[in-house]
């Protein structure tokens, strides 16, 4: 247990460091959005700028797509702490991760197009990118874990290759047979000597009682 806890945290953590890190990608390449000021704290679009808002949603929503299965894949790589530990730290971290993203990709943005204080009417303003959508923080959590399922799915081993019965720690291997030795599947029985006969069976015992007929055949 201990070792799956220690796999756990350390799959959380990677997760949230990698959705941080992705975070700063996205402050960089997202596109802002540039306004005209028409009226004191009111502006209006150019033309093909209110476009850019849906690209850096897009954006963010491929990161952590890509995230998700990029992660979900490594950690099933991890042949031996696959099971539900493994995947609740998947699942947390990856929701961590995008929070983070978002959370620090807004703050990387921020600082590369600030927003002015008091602009005049007719200036022309910069906008930073923005997650407006909170379902795309759900993104990455959501696809994790169902890439994750989808490869249990497809595993034609008990237990998912980890070479263990049960699914929390190291107390049940898996013996050659691919059982519990504590309960073995089959009792092994001595091979006869070359040339010999197994022995006859042993007589059954008279009922008697016989079906009319049977005695004359």
């Amino acid at each position: 247990m201990r070792r799956e806890l220690r796999a756990a945290l350390a799959i959380a953590v990677g997760a949230l460091v990698a959705g941080a890190l992705l975070g700063v990608a996205w402050g960089f390449l997202a596109p802002a959005e540039r306004l005209v000021v028409v009226t004191d704290g009111r502006g209006a679009p150019l033309t093909g700028e209110s476009l850019h808002r849906f690209d850096a949603l897009a954006i963010f929503v491929c990161f952590g797509a890509g995230l998700g299965l990029v992660s979900a894949v490594a950690v099933w790589r991890a042949r031996s702490v696959r099971g539900p530990l493994a995947l609740l730290a998947l699942l947390l971290g990856s929701a961590a991760g995008a929070y983070a993203m978002a959370d620090i990709g807004e703050l990387v943005a921020e600082v590369r197009n600030p927003r002015p204080d008091d602009p005049i009417v007719g200036q022309i303003v910069t906008l930073p990118a923005e997650v407006e959508a909170w379902q795309a923080l759900l993104i990455q959590p959501l696809l994790a874990g169902l890439v994750v399922l989808f490869l249990a799915a497809l595993s034609t081993a008990e237990d998912l290759g980890t070479g263990f019965t049960g699914p929390f720690g190291e107390s049940k291997p898996v013996g050659a047979a691919g059982a519990d030795p504590g309960h073995p599947a089959a009792e092994a029985y001595p091979a006869y000597p070359l040339g010999s006969e197994p022995p006859a069976s042993p007589a059954q015992p008279d009922s008697g009682w016989s079906r009319p007929g049977l005695s004359e055949r």
